[in-house]
């Protein structure tokens, strides 16, 4: 049973001011809000008898997303016969694809998923089951990213080089006039990225973005090639014993296509709006910002009245909340999200949302196109 605190605001990382790395960046600050707001939460789950991490709740999602997830690959591989059933197998399978990420990989990568460190592993390393790196992942994602949110060299989600301007502080190319249209195609190649070039340029600089990380070693290096192994045979070994190299390729660019734009979108709604923030050190290795301040400047959420969104995306349209808390199961962001803003109204501090999804893809584009000119 694992003994860290589910309130520890960012993994593998002491505090949220220090890396692994020697390009260091700390945040200061008055922290009363955030630890009111911890007491807050804290409260809330004592007076209502709840556990922080998963439950049976959970495990039930999880179980059905699986057996989406494999019932539809069987039917693809073993079943389809026509392409209108291998179109719509393929587009139910990127779906599927993009869930595990959402609900299990991603609460289990932030020790979220269960209150035993070991179901936590296992269930991380969904994500090198569907073509991913849960190693690259926890530094990429868990370490950098939520310690440095839209921070211009800090924060490598917010850096697709020469093919988009996310933030003010990056260059601006002749062509990203124009990111406010290509950009939606190109988000779909994100898992092609992942799987055929993004995780093993990432091991063998040993960096991600401009952070240096250590090479896996060990288990860690096994799983990572066993993960790549699992992931190529069911993606294309065990495809091509049944059908033609242009059907399995059709079908796998399908899945990969629909599983990286869902991907792409939800962290583009979350953070890459006109709502966030994109911040700079005030000066050389300095934030004159308390982490959680910091977190809330930069995060926004959206769709929060919708129960099919969440429970689609994993709880990610409360992106403030797990941001906060990213060690907190998703299934209780709702519930949390009531105490989170009322403590920002109360502090003064910004706590934002965008309506609908269909808002939040307005004000990503209107982002998008106010960073190309």
């Amino acid at each position: 049973m694992s003994t860290e605190s589910p309130y520890r605001t960012v993994d593998a990382v002491r505090s949220p001011s220090a890396t692994a790395t020697g390009d260091r960046l700390k945040f200061s600050g008055d922290n009363t809000f955030h630890r009111e707001l911890r007491r807050r939460v804290d409260d809330y789950f004592k007076r209502g008898g709840h556990k922080p991490r998963g439950n049976a709740r959970m495990y039930l999602k999880t179980a059905i997303i699986l057996a989406s997830f494999f019932v539809s690959y069987a039917l693809l591989v073993f079943v389809a016969e026509t392409w209108w059933q291998g179109l719509l197998l393929s587009i139910v399978l990127g779906i599927a694809t993009a869930q595990v990420g959402f609900n299990i990989q991603h609460d289990a990568g932030h020790q979220a998923f269960s209150e035993r460190r070991s179901i936590n592993k296992w269930m991380a390393r969904t994500l090198d089951m569907v073509g991913g790196s849960s190693y690259v992942w926890h530094w990429k994602h868990a370490h950098f990213h939520h310690t440095y949110v839209n921070i211009d060299g800090y924060d490598s989600d917010i850096n697709l080089g020469v093919l988009a301007r996310f933030s003010p502080q990056q260059k601006r190319y002749w062509h990203h006039r124009w990111q406010h249209i290509y950009l939606w195609m190109l988000y779909g190649f994100t898992v092609v990225s992942w799987h055929l070039h993004d995780d093993f340029r990432d091991i063998l600089t040993a960096t991600v973005g401009k952070h240096p990380i250590p090479r896996p070693r060990g288990m860690e290096l096994l799983i990572f090639i066993l993960g790549k192994v699992i992931f190529f045979t069911l993606a294309f070994g065990l495809p091509l014993a049944f059908h033609s190299i242009g059907a399995v390729l059709l079908c796998y660019s399908i899945v990969a296509l629909v599983a990286g734009l869902l991907l792409a979108l939800v962290f583009q709604l979350a953070h890459a709006v006109e709502e966030a923030s994109f911040p700079s050190p005030d000066q050389p290795g300095q934030m004159d910002t308390p982490w959680a301040i910091h977190q809330l400047q930069t995060t926004v959420n959206f769709s929060r009245d919708s129960r099919l969104i969440t429970w689609l995306v994993g709880g990610l349209n409360f992106q403030v909340e797990h941001h906060l808390f990213p060690r907190i199961c998703h299934i209780h962001y709702p519930a949390i999200a009531r105490v989170v803003e009322a403590t920002c109204l109360e502090y003064g501090v910004p706590y934002h949302a965008n309506r609908s999804f269909g808002a939040g893809i307005a004000s990503h584009y209107r982002w998008l196109r106010r960073m190309g000119r």
